[in-house]
């Protein structure tokens, strides 16, 4: 995460405004194959066909009527129907005009996703290697600028800004997440903890109270740890945050307020590892978003851990 302190005025000047979340509906052409693939693992059968056929020829699919649609992937008009409301489309010419947008501005950037779904092969040169993860990154970070509820985001600063106590659960992977986030927030003097221990971490959230903030990780939505600490959090009345990139998941369902990611998988590297870096961005956005809340404050505490590492730094001098 970057630093707070960076490119900001001194404490005593005039704090940055927090932005604020457009109330705008999502148009037509925001984001559709994100939103696509956002919910393909919730869906089965012949809604699954059907998006798995737009996710694959996305181009092919703006082309195509409803009825040439539904005959492509083996299904109906009434199913591809049912598909464009499940995304939040009146229906198929919404969905269609959404895609051709996407398509559209994808051609003209020079088609840098063209390469994603490719397998990674043993005999790939490592050129082409880095160019397929920065692409399936590049991607990831822009379905969670477009899935991302900047409301929800203001609305969890808030409540850390006014907490006096912050837990953060994770487990595996997410760990490593939530113990980036508590040493950020530690630096601007915000009291968080980090818990992987389920045990610890249960113990803690019981003893959470109204006005304090919990925040649960996890790519999937569905580590019954993560999940049971969180819940714990919000029995006692604190307010509960889940970062995952599935919104009807388990953990979303127990989250008062919900932060979503993307993730691009590829070969050796499944969606849950790739959701590492949106992970890490939303968290930035969030842990900048309460520094701006208390700026003030924010920019002392800095200081004063900044000071108290410098002693550890190695010498600017070789010799």
């Amino acid at each position: 995460m970057g630093a707070y302190d960076a490119g900001l005025p001194a404490a005593g000047a005039a704090a940055p405004a927090a932005a604020t979340a457009t109330d705008a509906p999502l148009r037509p052409s925001d984001g559709v194959l994100a939103r696509v693939r956002s919910r393909l693992p919730e869906f089965t059968g012949a809604l699954q066909r059907v998006a798995e056929l737009v996710l694959t020829d996305p181009a092919g699919a703006a082309r195509s009527t409803i009825v040439e649609l539904a005959e492509r992937s083996g299904t109906s008009p009434a199913t591809v129907t049912r598909f464009c409301r499940a995304l939040g489309f009146e229906g198929y010419s919404d969905l269609r005009l959404g895609i051709a947008g996407e398509t559209g501005r994808a051609a003209r950037t020079g088609g840098w996703a063209d390469d994603i779904g490719r397998e990674i092969q043993p005999t790939d040169p490592l050129e082409r290697v880095l160019g397929q993860i920065m692409a399936a990154d590049t991607r990831a970070m822009h379905d969670t600028a477009t899935l991302l509820d900047l409301r929800e985001v203001e609305r969890a600063a808030d409540a850390i800004a006014a907490a006096s106590r912050v837990d953060i659960y994770g487990a595996s992977g997410s760990a490593l997440v939530g113990a980036e986030m508590q040493f950020c927030l530690h630096r601007i003097g915000v009291a968080a903890w980090a818990w992987t221990d389920v045990h610890n971490g249960l113990a803690s959230s019981a003893l959470l109270r109204p006005g304090d903030v919990a925040i649960g990780v996890s790519h999937s939505g569905q580590a019954r740890e993560t999940i049971e600490m969180l819940a714990e959090a919000g029995s006692h009345g604190a307010t509960t945050v889940a970062l995952t990139s599935f919104p009807r998941s388990p953990l979303a369902e127990v989250a008062d307020l919900v932060l979503l990611t993307a993730a691009q998988g590829t070969t050796f590297r499944p969606d849950a590892l790739s959701a590492r870096h949106p992970q890490l961005v939303v968290l930035d956005l969030l842990y900048i978003a309460v520094a701006q809340r208390t700026h003030e404050r924010a920019h002392a505490y800095f200081q004063v851990t900044a000071r108290a590492v410098a002693g550890h730094r190695a010498s600017k001098e070789v010799e």
